[in-house]
This record gives C-alpha cells, sequence and structure tokens, in this order.
C-alpha cells in the first residue's frame, strides 16, 4: 500500500495498489513441480511403439504395462521379468494388487514380433484375458 502525502489538492490517504508477487511465486513454484513431476506420470519401460492408423483408447481402467524394450527385456510396469516362464505368476500377483485392471502390451517397434508372440503364449497360459497392444497414433496430414 502507498501513502499519498504531499499531492496538490492537500488530501492525505492510503493509495490501493495490489501486490502481485506472491501470486507469481506460487505460480512458478507450480510450473516447476509439473515439470518435475510429468515425466514421471509415464508408466512402463519406455519404448518406441509401432505406428497404427487406428488407435482405439484403453477401457477399464489404470492399465498394467508389459514392455519389451528394444533388447527383448520384458518389464511389468519398471520390474524387469528375469525369465519369461516366470512372468505368467509376476503377472498373476500384479492382478491380484490391481483386480480388473487391463493388460497393455508395449512392444518397441525394433522388436521381432517373435518374441511378442512368445510373450502373448505366456500370458495366455496364467489364464489373463484382455491384453492388448498398444502402438502410437498416424497423424493424418490434412
Amino acid at each position: 500500500m502507498a501513502m499519498n502525502v504531499g499531492n496538490a489538492s492537500g488530501k492525505g490517504g492510503v493509495a490501493p495498489s495490489m501486490n502481485v508477487t506472491p501470486l507469481v511465486d506460487v505460480v512458478l513454484v507450480l510450473l516447476i513441480i509439473f515439470m518435475v513431476i510429468t515425466p514421471m506420470l509415464q508408466r512402463g519401460k519406455p519404448v518406441q511403439l509401432p505406428d497404427a492408423h487406428q488407435v482405439s483408447p484403453t477401457k477399464g481402467g489404470d492399465p498394467i504395462f508389459v514392455s519389451v524394450t528394444q533388447d527383448g527385456k520384458v518389464w511389468i510396469d519398471k520390474v524387469e521379468v528375469p525369465n519369461l516362464p516366470d512372468l505368467p505368476e509376476a503377472l498373476k500377483v500384479e492382478m491380484m494388487m490391481h483386480p480388473g485392471a487391463p493388460i497393455l502390451v508395449k512392444g518397441d517397434r525394433n522388436v521381432e514380433y517373435k518374441r511378442i508372440r512368445e510373450l502373448m503364449l505366456e500370458m495366455s497360459k496364467a489364464g489373463l484375458q484382455g491384453v492388448s497392444l498398444a502402438a502410437s497414433q498416424i497423424k493424418e496430414k490434412s
């Protein structure tokens, strides 16, 4: 607040003014928090997904991500599954922790389809249903 002490009209008083510095500080802190948190929101192991013309959204809530990296390693969210035969048991444990969650398989575009097929075979041994394959959507030029 500013005080008007020597104006020509002789009236003194308080001139209202708004201090926006605290507002700017809060907004900048929130911006920094969102910039730090956003990269952590991606779940599963990061892979380059193959392209597809039609991609439908997953249904049924927050999915369980099974990722296959370029070097052929299998991950459930960010935990590596050392042996492919151990995958059904690890998925059953994950399904007990998240009942009814859909399973989303993210395979790197450079992984041979044979590896994804083996993965799907192991998942079917566990009796899992509702498995979807992830792909990145091709943007149509207009």
